[in-house]
């Protein structure tokens, strides 16, 4: 099995599959890398898609904490481990605010981002209303400590619009692939919760000079449809696609659209690099 160590000599663990150009893909709050299957089973035969597990979550460990400095910190001794260049950063959902916050660490190491279901802030402020009441984040902490399990069940049903995995057998994989993620412990779901509600990393956009992709569903209620609207006008070389139809989980209900995006985008910003 692939680990690596982090900067505290804590081993973290990883996935990877396939040649070709670089595709790192980061997890969101309470899952792990197991959550992109379908991408590393649709995408292996032309990417090397690598997968790894932050901190806290899946088979890696924690003792360092799982604020986003770090997590974007694992995330760069990850990427000096495998001597990746070259390559394009993808996160979802908290994965994408730790991309944003290893882009100054390793954007010479990038081709560009991409950004999936994200936001610079998750909680709303009054100059920022595209995203939840400050009471949703307490409310989420309350239900950890009461079961964690139960909270994240909650969270993943919350991620998939009505009528979006309509389809049986679709539901079925779906249904599957999240329960075989093991819930991390409470400690570390708070932990990663509180990065997500303190965190305000929009002074980080304007600095991104690289191509990136922000792609999410026109029906997010998690990380809201206006945070990735707000994103892309911000980022100066940027491409936007809205997956209609689509809550916050595009890459598990609508895989192939997804990964035809993600390959298009990876191949074009990785041809202009050489």
């Amino acid at each position: 099995m692939p680990w690596y160590a982090n900067a505290n000599g804590e081993r973290l663990w990883y996935e990877e599959r396939g040649r070709g150009p670089v595709i790192v893909l980061l997890h969101g709050w309470c899952m792990s890398s197991a959550v992109w299957r379908f991408q590393l089973e649709g995408m292996s035969d032309s990417f090397r898609v690598i997968v790894p597990d932050l901190a806290g979550h899946g088979r890696s460990g924690q003792s360092g904490g799982c604020g986003f400095q770090a997590l974007s910190a694992d995330i760069a001794a990850l990427f000096r481990h495998l001597d990746l260049a070259g390559a394009l950063l993808a996160g979802w959902s908290l994965g994408a605010q730790v991309a944003l916050q290893a882009f100054a660490q390793l954007r010479e190491r990038l081709s560009g981002l991409a950004l999936i279901s994200a936001t610079p802030r998750f909680v709303a402020a009054t100059d920022f209303p595209w995203a939840l009441a400050g009471v949703e984040a307490v409310g989420m902490g309350v239900k950890l400590r009461r079961n964690t399990a139960r909270a994240r069940a909650g969270f993943s049903a919350r991620m998939f619009a009505s009528g979006e995995v309509d389809d049986p057998a679709l539901a079925d994989r779906i249904r599957a692939l999240l329960a075989g993620i093991p819930c991390p412990e409470t400690e570390v779901a708070l932990q990663s919760l509180n990065a997500l509600a303190e965190a305000d990393l929009r002074d980080l956009l304007p600095a991104i000079d690289l191509p990136t992709l922000i792609i999410n569903g026109d029906r997010d209620v998690i990380c809201l449809p206006g945070a990735s609207d707000y994103m892309a006008q911000r980022i100066a070389s940027c491409h936007h696609v809205v997956l209609h139809g689509c809550g916050h989980a595009p890459f598990l209900t609508r895989s192939r659209e997804f990964d035809a995006s993600l390959a298009d985008f990876s191949r074009r910003v990785h041809d202009q690099g050489r």
